[in-house]
């Protein structure tokens, strides 16, 4: 029988002494690791769904990982390759491979009889996932490019929209330029759809078309494409899945007069996922605020219980009690403390962040932030490490204090009982 557990029980089920002043401690200071906890939880998944969101933002215009031509280096304007690729089929099969698309991209401007705008021409073909802009889409429908003859129709963002004044149904005519050409070539356009992201410098910049018009366009030939966009199932092993990637583009990659490379989104677009992973330093600092702040109050409760119970421990230890042993019983009395306020702190926590997450009580400004309304990620380990973290660092806090318990004199502390 754990004898130092036993104690901390009974003193913890203690209903006596409600009046002490030790009670009233306690409660400030659970009160302040609920609170902490509560502010970690929220701070945690305020940042991973801000970060989760414009990541899956800019992925959804780039997809995770793209394979090109050597040639293209970063512009729009890319060197074509051919979509029958030898390694596609073992491509399908690396480990984290979700979807793999062709693709191709265009230059161009939109003219109205009133303004202009430069954009770029993205061409998919009717296996397009279209996951990403059916869930921002705001008015009109997706284009459908299953028919057999080149479609028209384009899906548009909504700021290019009110910059252009535009709306679906209405006609757009495209110029573009190819090289040795003088003349822009014009292409006649339909939007069919509107999607708004909030991420203005990709809503600004991409109309999404029938990948068939950019071939022709470009007078490529009928399997002719920009390069291949391919979507991983687990974006942390982002690194490793390009890895293999470029090692099935080295073993089966032959066709002559080509070069491929593979390049991953957060190296096509290094600054935006620097600026995101700038964000995990505000993490950190909040947690080791609230962390600090937890652990001071219940140095200061854990100090007044070992005051109060002076007596107790003078008698444990004429009876023989090492003070490890009883630094052991407000160890433990102190953990099941601090899983009380934890407990408190987990509901209310979870509880805001439910709130947010179903009626989307606080908004933001989409012009600064990028989205409407404080975004929400539930993760379960998240919140385990949290609630794992803070009880040990406390109870880590802990030891020192407790160890006061060696200096109280059996003698001294019974004689005033």
């Amino acid at each position: 029988m754990n004898t130092e557990l036993f104690v901390a029980k009974r003193l913890f089920s203690d209903k006596e002494n409600r009046n002490q002043l030790s009670r009233r401690i306690i409660k400030v200071a659970l009160a302040g690791i609920a609170l902490g906890l509560t502010v970690m939880l929220i701070a945690v998944s305020i940042v991973t769904g801000f970060k989760k969101e414009i990541r899956d933002k800019v992925v959804g215009f780039g997809s995770h990982i793209q394979i090109i031509n050597y040639d293209s280096n970063f512009s729009y304007e890319t060197a074509p390759i051919s979509s029958r690729q030898s390694f596609l089929p073992k491509l399908r099969e690396v480990e984290n491979v979700r979807t793999v698309n062709a693709f191709a991209t265009k230059p161009g401007i939109i003219k109205t009889d009133e303004y202009i705008q430069g954009i770029v021409l993205k061409g998919v073909d009717s296996t397009f996932e279209w996951s990403f802009f059916n869930k921002h889409l705001v008015d009109g429908t997706l284009p459908d490019f299953g028919s057999s003859d080149r479609s028209t129709q384009v899906l548009i963002s909504a700021n290019l929209c009110k910059l252009l004044r535009l709306n679906v149904g209405d006609p757009i005519y495209m110029y573009f330029i190819n090289q040795e050409e003088q003349i822009p070539r014009v292409r006649q356009f339909k939007i069919v759809g509107i999607y708004n992201t909030h991420l203005q410098e990709f809503d600004d910049l991409f109309v999404i078309c029938d990948i068939r018009q950019i071939r022709h366009i470009n007078d490529w030939q009928t399997d002719q494409v920009s390069g291949f966009e391919i979507n991983v199932s687990d974006f942390d092993k982002i690194d490793h899945t390009e890895q293999l990637i470029r090692e099935q583009i080295v073993q089966y990659g032959v066709e002559k007069g080509t070069t491929l490379r593979s390049i991953t989104i957060t190296r096509k677009y290094p600054q935006i996922f620097d600026w995101l992973s700038i964000l995990d330093m505000n993490v950190w600092v909040i947690l080791i605020l609230m962390l600090l702040v937890a652990g001071f109050n219940m140095i200061s409760a854990l100090l007044v219980l070992i005051l109060e119970r002076s007596a107790m421990i003078g008698v444990l230890k004429s009876l023989g009690s090492r003070n490890r042993s009883l630094r052991n019983i407000f160890l433990y009395l102190s953990a099941f403390l601090v899983s009380r306020g934890m407990l408190w702190g987990n509901l209310l926590g979870l509880l805001l962040m439910l709130a947010q997450k179903q009626f989307n009580l606080i908004t933001l400004d989409p012009s600064s932030y990028y989205m409407e309304v404080v975004p929400i990620n539930f993760s379960v380990v998240n919140i385990l490490l949290l609630n794992a973290g803070t009880l040990l660092i406390t109870l880590a806090m802990l030891i020192l204090p407790a160890m006061f318990i060696s200096r109280i004199a059996p003698d001294k502390s019974m004689r005033f009982d």
